[in-house]
Protein backbone atom coordinates (compact mmCIF):
# COMPACT_ATOMS: atom_id res chain seq x y z
CA UNK A 1 0.00 0.00 0.00
CA UNK A 2 1.11 3.24 -0.78
CA UNK A 3 2.24 4.93 2.34
CA UNK A 4 4.75 2.41 3.40
CA UNK A 5 7.89 3.05 1.87
CA UNK A 6 9.56 -0.39 3.50
CA UNK A 7 6.78 -2.41 1.71
CA UNK A 8 8.18 -2.74 -1.71
CA UNK A 9 11.66 -2.98 -2.63
CA UNK A 10 13.42 -0.72 -5.22
CA UNK A 11 15.23 -3.16 -7.33
CA UNK A 12 14.25 -5.58 -9.98
CA UNK A 13 14.79 -9.22 -9.28
CA UNK A 14 15.33 -11.68 -12.15
CA UNK A 15 13.12 -11.07 -15.16
CA UNK A 16 9.20 -12.60 -15.53
CA UNK A 17 6.72 -11.99 -18.40
CA UNK A 18 3.62 -10.20 -17.05
CA UNK A 19 0.02 -9.99 -17.66
CA UNK A 20 -0.06 -5.95 -18.24
CA UNK A 21 3.13 -6.30 -20.24
CA UNK A 22 4.20 -7.73 -23.86
CA UNK A 23 7.49 -7.57 -25.46
CA UNK A 24 6.70 -5.07 -28.79
CA UNK A 25 10.36 -4.54 -30.22
CA UNK A 26 13.36 -3.55 -28.71
CA UNK A 27 12.49 -0.52 -26.90
CA UNK A 28 8.74 0.08 -26.83
CA UNK A 29 6.41 -1.93 -24.72
CA UNK A 30 2.40 -2.95 -25.53
CA UNK A 31 0.79 -2.00 -21.90
CA UNK A 32 -2.84 -2.96 -20.64
CA UNK A 33 -4.00 -0.65 -18.12
CA UNK A 34 -6.80 -2.74 -16.50
CA UNK A 35 -10.27 -1.48 -15.32
CA UNK A 36 -12.69 -2.84 -12.59
CA UNK A 37 -14.67 -3.94 -15.13
CA UNK A 38 -12.01 -6.19 -17.20
CA UNK A 39 -11.93 -3.69 -19.82
CA UNK A 40 -8.36 -2.49 -20.87
CA UNK A 41 -6.35 0.55 -21.98
CA UNK A 42 -3.85 -0.43 -24.55
CA UNK A 43 -0.94 1.94 -24.59
CA UNK A 44 2.47 1.87 -26.65
CA UNK A 45 5.37 2.92 -24.03
CA UNK A 46 8.92 3.56 -25.35
CA UNK A 47 10.51 3.81 -21.64
CA UNK A 48 8.44 1.41 -19.93
CA UNK A 49 11.14 -0.37 -17.79
CA UNK A 50 11.72 3.33 -16.17
CA UNK A 51 8.17 5.34 -16.53
CA UNK A 52 6.76 5.94 -13.26
CA UNK A 53 3.24 5.54 -12.08
CA UNK A 54 2.31 8.89 -11.99
CA UNK A 55 3.42 9.31 -15.92
CA UNK A 56 1.86 6.24 -16.90
CA UNK A 57 -1.10 7.05 -14.91
CA UNK A 58 -1.12 10.38 -16.72
CA UNK A 59 -1.32 8.69 -20.06
CA UNK A 60 -3.83 6.37 -19.44
CA UNK A 61 -6.02 9.23 -18.21
CA UNK A 62 -5.32 10.89 -21.78
CA UNK A 63 -6.46 7.90 -23.39
CA UNK A 64 -9.75 7.60 -21.73
CA UNK A 65 -10.19 11.45 -22.12
CA UNK A 66 -10.45 11.81 -18.02
CA UNK A 67 -10.64 15.82 -16.89
CA UNK A 68 -7.60 17.01 -14.67
CA UNK A 69 -9.08 16.19 -11.51
CA UNK A 70 -9.70 12.75 -11.87
CA UNK A 71 -6.01 12.36 -11.15
CA UNK A 72 -6.55 13.11 -7.74
CA UNK A 73 -9.62 10.66 -7.67
CA UNK A 74 -7.86 8.06 -9.38
CA UNK A 75 -4.44 6.04 -9.20
CA UNK A 76 -2.99 3.03 -10.55
CA UNK A 77 -2.77 -0.35 -8.31
CA UNK A 78 -0.84 -3.25 -9.39
CA UNK A 79 -3.04 -6.23 -8.17
CA UNK A 80 -3.35 -10.30 -8.74
CA UNK A 81 -5.67 -12.60 -6.79
CA UNK A 82 -3.03 -13.02 -4.13
CA UNK A 83 -2.44 -9.74 -3.48
CA UNK A 84 -3.48 -5.62 -3.85
CA UNK A 85 -0.95 -2.72 -3.90
CA UNK A 86 -1.41 1.08 -4.53
CA UNK A 87 1.33 2.82 -6.14
CA UNK A 88 3.09 5.85 -5.48
CA UNK A 89 3.55 8.27 -7.91
CA UNK A 90 7.29 7.02 -8.06
CA UNK A 91 7.03 3.62 -8.48
CA UNK A 92 8.19 1.75 -11.27
CA UNK A 93 5.22 -0.57 -12.10
CA UNK A 94 7.68 -2.62 -14.65
CA UNK A 95 10.42 -2.96 -12.22
CA UNK A 96 7.65 -3.69 -9.69
CA UNK A 97 5.88 -6.61 -12.13
CA UNK A 98 9.54 -8.58 -12.35
CA UNK A 99 9.39 -8.86 -8.21
CA UNK A 100 6.18 -9.90 -7.94
CA UNK A 101 6.52 -12.99 -6.64
CA UNK A 102 9.09 -11.63 -4.12
CA UNK A 103 6.21 -9.41 -3.10
CA UNK A 104 4.30 -11.98 -3.05
CA UNK A 105 6.20 -14.53 -0.47
CA UNK A 106 7.21 -11.35 1.77
CA UNK A 107 3.22 -10.33 2.11
CA UNK A 108 1.14 -13.74 1.43
CA UNK A 109 0.95 -17.27 2.94
CA UNK A 110 0.71 -18.29 -0.87
CA UNK A 111 1.64 -21.67 -1.49
CA UNK A 112 4.59 -22.08 -3.72
CA UNK A 113 2.72 -23.11 -6.39
CA UNK A 114 0.27 -20.72 -6.32
CA UNK A 115 2.94 -18.20 -6.56
CA UNK A 116 4.68 -19.78 -9.39
CA UNK A 117 1.57 -19.28 -11.49
CA UNK A 118 -0.03 -15.76 -10.27
CA UNK A 119 0.51 -12.90 -12.22
CA UNK A 120 0.03 -9.46 -12.23
CA UNK A 121 -2.05 -6.93 -14.20
CA UNK A 122 -2.04 -3.31 -13.55
CA UNK A 123 -4.97 -1.45 -12.75
CA UNK A 124 -6.87 1.67 -12.21
CA UNK A 125 -8.93 2.66 -9.05
CA UNK A 126 -9.60 5.03 -6.22
CA UNK A 127 -7.21 6.86 -4.69
CA UNK A 128 -7.35 5.42 -0.93
CA UNK A 129 -6.62 8.71 0.18
CA UNK A 130 -9.37 10.81 -2.06
CA UNK A 131 -11.88 11.71 0.43
CA UNK A 132 -15.22 10.73 0.03
CA UNK A 133 -16.41 14.10 0.58
CA UNK A 134 -14.54 15.55 -2.66
CA UNK A 135 -16.77 12.73 -4.42
CA UNK A 136 -19.79 14.82 -3.79
CA UNK A 137 -18.54 17.62 -5.53
CA UNK A 138 -17.98 15.08 -8.88
CA UNK A 139 -19.91 15.95 -11.98
CA UNK A 140 -18.01 14.36 -15.05
CA UNK A 141 -20.05 11.34 -16.02
CA UNK A 142 -16.71 9.65 -17.25
CA UNK A 143 -15.45 10.13 -13.31
CA UNK A 144 -18.74 8.91 -12.25
CA UNK A 145 -18.95 5.71 -14.60
CA UNK A 146 -15.61 4.84 -12.73
CA UNK A 147 -16.47 5.21 -8.97
CA UNK A 148 -19.91 3.54 -9.74
CA UNK A 149 -18.28 0.45 -11.67
CA UNK A 150 -15.71 0.00 -8.59
CA UNK A 151 -18.28 0.16 -6.09
CA UNK A 152 -20.59 -1.98 -7.79
CA UNK A 153 -17.87 -4.59 -7.95
CA UNK A 154 -17.26 -4.44 -4.07
CA UNK A 155 -20.70 -4.43 -3.05
CA UNK A 156 -21.50 -7.60 -5.50
CA UNK A 157 -17.78 -9.05 -4.04
CA UNK A 158 -18.82 -8.68 -0.33
CA UNK A 159 -16.09 -6.43 0.17
CA UNK A 160 -18.43 -3.89 0.91
CA UNK A 161 -20.68 -5.64 3.50
CA UNK A 162 -24.93 -4.00 3.13
CA UNK A 163 -28.23 -4.43 4.39
CA UNK A 164 -30.56 -6.11 2.34
CA UNK A 165 -33.10 -3.43 2.16
CA UNK A 166 -29.63 -1.32 0.70
CA UNK A 167 -28.52 -4.09 -1.24
CA UNK A 168 -31.78 -4.20 -3.31
CA UNK A 169 -31.84 -0.39 -3.48
CA UNK A 170 -28.25 -0.58 -4.89
CA UNK A 171 -29.18 -3.47 -7.48
CA UNK A 172 -32.05 -1.76 -8.90
CA UNK A 173 -30.18 1.49 -9.40
CA UNK A 174 -27.79 -0.35 -11.61
CA UNK A 175 -31.02 -2.15 -13.15
CA UNK A 176 -31.84 1.87 -14.14
CA UNK A 177 -28.50 2.61 -15.26
CA UNK A 178 -27.35 -0.49 -16.79
CA UNK A 179 -31.02 -1.43 -18.33
CA UNK A 180 -33.25 1.44 -19.08
CA UNK A 181 -36.11 2.93 -17.63
CA UNK A 182 -38.16 0.22 -16.39
CA UNK A 183 -41.24 -1.36 -18.78
CA UNK A 184 -43.97 -3.35 -17.17
CA UNK A 185 -44.09 -6.17 -19.52
CA UNK A 186 -40.12 -7.22 -17.95
CA UNK A 187 -41.79 -8.34 -15.12
CA UNK A 188 -43.11 -11.22 -17.02
CA UNK A 189 -39.85 -11.72 -18.53
CA UNK A 190 -38.08 -13.38 -16.10
CA UNK A 191 -35.28 -10.26 -17.07
CA UNK A 192 -32.96 -10.81 -14.32
CA UNK A 193 -33.35 -14.31 -12.92
CA UNK A 194 -30.44 -15.79 -15.34
CA UNK A 195 -27.96 -13.07 -13.84
CA UNK A 196 -29.76 -11.60 -10.37
CA UNK A 197 -25.96 -12.04 -9.09
CA UNK A 198 -25.11 -9.07 -11.60
CA UNK A 199 -27.23 -6.75 -9.83
CA UNK A 200 -27.24 -8.18 -5.82
CA UNK A 201 -24.16 -9.66 -4.06
CA UNK A 202 -23.81 -13.16 -4.73
CA UNK A 203 -24.10 -14.66 -0.97
CA UNK A 204 -27.22 -13.45 -1.35
CA UNK A 205 -28.17 -15.71 -4.34
CA UNK A 206 -26.49 -18.60 -2.91
CA UNK A 207 -27.89 -21.91 -1.42
CA UNK A 208 -28.94 -22.25 1.75
CA UNK A 209 -28.17 -25.22 4.42
CA UNK A 210 -29.88 -28.67 4.99
CA UNK A 211 -30.45 -31.26 3.34
CA UNK A 212 -30.13 -31.71 -0.74
CA UNK A 213 -33.86 -31.39 -1.45
CA UNK A 214 -34.36 -28.36 1.06
CA UNK A 215 -31.41 -26.58 -0.61
CA UNK A 216 -32.64 -27.58 -3.80
CA UNK A 217 -36.34 -26.17 -2.86
CA UNK A 218 -35.10 -22.80 -0.42
CA UNK A 219 -32.25 -22.10 -3.08
CA UNK A 220 -35.80 -21.79 -5.72
CA UNK A 221 -37.70 -19.61 -3.16
CA UNK A 222 -35.23 -17.39 -2.32
CA UNK A 223 -34.03 -16.88 -6.07
CA UNK A 224 -37.73 -16.22 -6.42
CA UNK A 225 -38.18 -13.29 -3.64
CA UNK A 226 -35.12 -12.03 -4.55
CA UNK A 227 -36.20 -11.50 -8.08
CA UNK A 228 -39.13 -9.93 -7.31
CA UNK A 229 -37.83 -7.52 -4.77
CA UNK A 230 -35.23 -6.45 -7.15
CA UNK A 231 -37.76 -6.06 -9.87
CA UNK A 232 -40.08 -3.68 -7.27
CA UNK A 233 -37.56 -1.45 -6.76
CA UNK A 234 -36.77 -0.96 -10.00
CA UNK A 235 -40.12 -0.44 -10.84
CA UNK A 236 -40.13 2.37 -7.87
CA UNK A 237 -37.19 4.35 -9.45
CA UNK A 238 -38.52 7.44 -10.49
CA UNK A 239 -36.74 9.76 -13.49
CA UNK A 240 -37.21 13.57 -13.08
CA UNK A 241 -39.69 14.57 -16.05
CA UNK A 242 -37.70 17.68 -16.64
CA UNK A 243 -34.58 15.56 -17.26
CA UNK A 244 -32.87 14.39 -20.48
CA UNK A 245 -31.56 10.95 -20.65
CA UNK A 246 -27.79 11.76 -20.09
CA UNK A 247 -29.04 13.88 -16.67
CA UNK A 248 -30.79 11.31 -15.46
CA UNK A 249 -28.48 8.65 -15.87
CA UNK A 250 -26.25 10.72 -14.22
CA UNK A 251 -28.42 11.03 -11.25
CA UNK A 252 -28.79 7.74 -10.75
CA UNK A 253 -24.89 7.13 -11.04
CA UNK A 254 -25.03 10.06 -8.03
CA UNK A 255 -27.55 8.28 -5.70
CA UNK A 256 -25.50 4.70 -6.19
CA UNK A 257 -22.51 6.26 -5.07
CA UNK A 258 -23.85 8.67 -2.03
CA UNK A 259 -25.74 5.36 -0.94
CA UNK A 260 -22.41 3.96 -1.03
CA UNK A 261 -20.93 6.56 1.05
CA UNK A 262 -23.12 5.81 4.03
CA UNK A 263 -21.16 2.51 4.52
CA UNK A 264 -18.04 3.14 6.63
CA UNK A 265 -15.32 0.99 4.73
CA UNK A 266 -16.33 2.88 1.23
CA UNK A 267 -13.49 3.78 -0.49
CA UNK A 268 -11.00 1.52 2.04
CA UNK A 269 -8.06 -0.52 1.18
CA UNK A 270 -8.32 -4.09 1.76
CA UNK A 271 -6.00 -6.62 3.31
CA UNK A 272 -6.21 -10.03 4.50
CA UNK A 273 -6.03 -11.51 7.62
CA UNK A 274 -7.12 -13.97 10.68
CA UNK A 275 -8.36 -13.37 14.30
CA UNK A 276 -8.47 -15.92 16.90
CA UNK A 277 -12.54 -17.46 17.44
CA UNK A 278 -13.84 -17.06 21.01
CA UNK A 279 -13.24 -20.32 22.94
CA UNK A 280 -16.77 -22.12 23.05
CA UNK A 281 -18.67 -25.12 23.34
CA UNK A 282 -17.73 -28.28 26.39
CA UNK A 283 -14.19 -28.81 24.41
CA UNK A 284 -12.96 -25.64 24.18
CA UNK A 285 -12.43 -25.12 20.36
CA UNK A 286 -11.29 -22.11 18.96
CA UNK A 287 -9.13 -21.76 15.60
CA UNK A 288 -8.92 -19.19 13.57
CA UNK A 289 -11.55 -16.73 11.35
CA UNK A 290 -10.54 -15.46 8.08
CA UNK A 291 -11.40 -11.42 8.01
CA UNK A 292 -10.81 -8.40 5.74
CA UNK A 293 -8.86 -5.53 7.27
CA UNK A 294 -10.28 -2.42 5.24
CA UNK A 295 -8.54 0.94 6.26
CA UNK A 296 -9.71 4.28 5.23
CA UNK A 297 -8.73 7.79 5.77
CA UNK A 298 -11.22 7.61 8.48
CA UNK A 299 -10.20 4.33 10.66
CA UNK A 300 -9.83 0.99 10.70
CA UNK A 301 -12.77 -2.26 9.90
CA UNK A 302 -12.33 -5.94 10.60
CA UNK A 303 -14.71 -7.53 8.41
CA UNK A 304 -16.08 -11.32 8.56
CA UNK A 305 -15.29 -12.66 5.20
CA UNK A 306 -17.55 -15.75 5.34
CA UNK A 307 -20.66 -13.39 7.70
CA UNK A 308 -20.69 -10.78 5.49
CA UNK A 309 -20.83 -8.16 8.46
CA UNK A 310 -18.29 -6.10 10.63
CA UNK A 311 -17.26 -7.48 13.62
CA UNK A 312 -14.98 -3.91 14.65
CA UNK A 313 -15.43 -0.35 13.39
CA UNK A 314 -12.86 2.00 14.91
CA UNK A 315 -11.91 5.57 14.34
CA UNK A 316 -8.71 6.63 14.45
CA UNK A 317 -9.42 8.53 17.71
CA UNK A 318 -10.97 5.28 19.33
CA UNK A 319 -7.42 3.04 18.92
CA UNK A 320 -4.17 2.45 20.20
CA UNK A 321 -2.14 0.10 17.86
CA UNK A 322 0.96 -1.67 16.46
CA UNK A 323 2.97 -4.27 14.54
CA UNK A 324 5.17 -6.56 15.74
CA UNK A 325 7.60 -9.15 14.21
CA UNK A 326 7.53 -12.95 14.42
CA UNK A 327 9.51 -14.26 16.89
CA UNK A 328 10.26 -17.62 15.96
CA UNK A 329 10.25 -18.06 12.34
CA UNK A 330 7.19 -19.95 11.71
CA UNK A 331 5.45 -17.31 13.40
CA UNK A 332 3.47 -14.87 11.53
CA UNK A 333 3.34 -10.92 11.93
CA UNK A 334 0.57 -9.77 14.50
CA UNK A 335 -1.51 -6.30 13.70
CA UNK A 336 -2.32 -5.08 17.70
CA UNK A 337 -5.33 -3.29 17.49
CA UNK A 338 -6.36 -1.62 21.25
CA UNK A 339 -9.54 0.06 21.83
CA UNK A 340 -11.73 0.86 25.27
CA UNK A 341 -14.65 -1.05 26.40
CA UNK A 342 -16.22 -2.99 28.73
CA UNK A 343 -15.76 -6.63 30.58
CA UNK A 344 -18.85 -7.60 33.26
CA UNK A 345 -19.80 -3.71 33.85
CA UNK A 346 -15.69 -3.29 34.26
CA UNK A 347 -13.81 -1.05 31.81
CA UNK A 348 -11.42 -2.61 30.08
CA UNK A 349 -8.54 -2.04 27.35
CA UNK A 350 -9.22 -4.72 24.70
CA UNK A 351 -6.52 -5.91 22.60
CA UNK A 352 -7.41 -7.61 19.37
CA UNK A 353 -4.70 -9.90 17.46
CA UNK A 354 -4.82 -10.17 14.04
CA UNK A 355 -2.53 -12.61 12.39
CA UNK A 356 -1.12 -11.47 8.64
CA UNK A 357 1.93 -11.44 6.93
CA UNK A 358 0.55 -8.03 5.67
CA UNK A 359 0.68 -6.54 8.98
CA UNK A 360 3.43 -3.86 8.45
CA UNK A 361 1.57 -2.84 5.31
CA UNK A 362 -1.57 -2.12 7.19
CA UNK A 363 0.72 -0.75 9.46
CA UNK A 364 2.41 1.74 7.76
CA UNK A 365 -1.06 2.72 6.21
CA UNK A 366 -2.76 4.01 9.40
CA UNK A 367 0.56 5.84 10.23
CA UNK A 368 0.39 7.49 6.91
CA UNK A 369 -3.17 7.78 7.36
CA UNK A 370 -2.80 10.06 10.49
CA UNK A 371 -0.28 12.11 8.45
CA UNK A 372 -2.70 13.15 6.07
CA UNK A 373 -5.40 13.70 8.61
CA UNK A 374 -3.59 15.88 10.69
CA UNK A 375 -2.21 18.05 7.74
CA UNK A 376 -5.84 18.35 6.83
CA UNK A 377 -7.03 19.94 9.78
CA UNK A 378 -4.19 22.13 9.82
CA UNK A 379 -5.43 23.75 6.84
CA UNK A 380 -7.60 26.46 6.74
CA UNK A 381 -10.96 25.32 4.58
CA UNK A 382 -11.63 26.72 1.07
CA UNK A 383 -14.11 26.34 -1.20
CA UNK A 384 -18.24 27.82 -0.99
CA UNK A 385 -19.58 27.59 2.68
CA UNK A 386 -22.95 27.10 1.55
CA UNK A 387 -22.13 23.80 -0.48
CA UNK A 388 -19.80 22.57 2.23
CA UNK A 389 -22.95 22.68 4.72
CA UNK A 390 -25.19 21.22 2.19
CA UNK A 391 -23.32 18.26 1.67
CA UNK A 392 -22.38 17.42 5.08
CA UNK A 393 -26.50 17.54 5.78
CA UNK A 394 -27.00 15.23 2.87
CA UNK A 395 -24.32 12.61 4.62
CA UNK A 396 -26.03 12.88 7.73
CA UNK A 397 -29.46 12.19 7.16
CA UNK A 398 -28.95 9.16 4.73
CA UNK A 399 -25.98 7.84 7.15
CA UNK A 400 -28.91 7.72 9.91
CA UNK A 401 -31.23 4.80 8.04
CA UNK A 402 -27.76 2.74 9.27
CA UNK A 403 -28.86 2.71 12.68
CA UNK A 404 -30.60 -0.48 12.23
CA UNK A 405 -30.34 -3.04 14.86
CA UNK A 406 -28.30 -5.97 13.53
CA UNK A 407 -26.82 -3.88 11.20
CA UNK A 408 -23.80 -5.85 9.14
CA UNK A 409 -21.58 -2.30 9.28
CA UNK A 410 -22.26 -2.41 12.95
CA UNK A 411 -19.48 -3.64 15.46
CA UNK A 412 -20.34 -7.29 16.59
CA UNK A 413 -17.45 -7.07 19.76
CA UNK A 414 -19.38 -10.07 21.48
CA UNK A 415 -17.86 -12.03 18.42
CA UNK A 416 -13.98 -11.15 19.41
CA UNK A 417 -11.49 -12.98 21.14
CA UNK A 418 -9.68 -10.02 22.76
CA UNK A 419 -7.16 -9.58 25.79
CA UNK A 420 -8.71 -7.04 28.32
CA UNK A 421 -5.82 -5.88 30.42
CA UNK A 422 -6.82 -3.99 33.83
CA UNK A 423 -4.41 -3.29 36.89
CA UNK A 424 -3.76 -6.40 38.42
CA UNK A 425 -7.42 -6.87 37.67
CA UNK A 426 -7.90 -5.14 41.58
CA UNK A 427 -8.15 -1.41 40.70
CA UNK A 428 -9.39 0.29 37.86
CA UNK A 429 -8.92 4.36 37.39
CA UNK A 430 -10.21 6.20 33.69
CA UNK A 431 -8.26 8.78 32.22
CA UNK A 432 -8.97 11.75 30.11
CA UNK A 433 -8.34 13.16 27.50
CA UNK A 434 -6.11 10.56 25.66
CA UNK A 435 -4.74 7.09 26.53
CA UNK A 436 -1.71 7.93 28.63
CA UNK A 437 -1.23 4.51 29.40
CA UNK A 438 -2.07 2.44 26.59
CA UNK A 439 -0.29 -1.18 26.01
CA UNK A 440 1.44 0.78 22.64
CA UNK A 441 2.94 4.00 21.50
CA UNK A 442 1.40 4.44 18.28
CA UNK A 443 -1.56 6.40 18.40
CA UNK A 444 -3.87 9.16 17.21
CA UNK A 445 -2.42 13.01 17.91
CA UNK A 446 -3.97 13.96 21.06
CA UNK A 447 -5.84 16.82 19.56
CA UNK A 448 -7.91 14.29 17.89
CA UNK A 449 -8.55 12.33 20.67
CA UNK A 450 -12.39 11.94 21.78
CA UNK A 451 -12.29 8.42 24.13
CA UNK A 452 -11.22 7.83 27.42
CA UNK A 453 -9.19 4.86 28.05
CA UNK A 454 -8.03 2.29 31.46
CA UNK A 455 -5.30 3.31 33.40
CA UNK A 456 -2.97 0.10 33.55
CA UNK A 457 0.05 -0.86 35.36
CA UNK A 458 3.59 -1.76 33.98
CA UNK A 459 2.92 -5.34 34.59
CA UNK A 460 0.32 -6.24 32.31
CA UNK A 461 -2.58 -9.15 32.82
CA UNK A 462 -4.34 -11.30 30.53
CA UNK A 463 -7.84 -11.36 31.28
Amino acid sequence: MEGCDSGLPSEPSEPSQRGSLSSAGARALEVLIYLVNDTAVQLMVDNMTSITAQDLGRSVREALQLPEIAGDVFTLWIVSPLLELQLKPKHQPYKLCRQWQDLLYRFTDSSDDDIAHDEPCLQLRRNVFFPKAKEFLMEDESILRLLYEEAKMNILDGRYPCDIEDCERLGALSCRIELGQFRQQQSCTGLLREKLDSYLPSHLCRRGHGNFFSAILGKGARQHNLEQSLLQAYQNITDPSDYTEDQRLKKHLQDYLHLCHQLPYYGCAFFTGEIDKPVQGFLQRGGRKSVFIAISLEGVYVIDIKEKHVLLGLHFNELSWDHTYPEEEDDTHILWLEFDGEEAGTPVNKLLKIYSKQAELMSGLIEYCLELSSLEVAEPETGDASTSNNSSQRVVEKRGKLKRQNSVVCSRIQNLATINYVDDGREIKRVKPKRAASFFTRQAPPSSSAYTAVQVSESLEQG
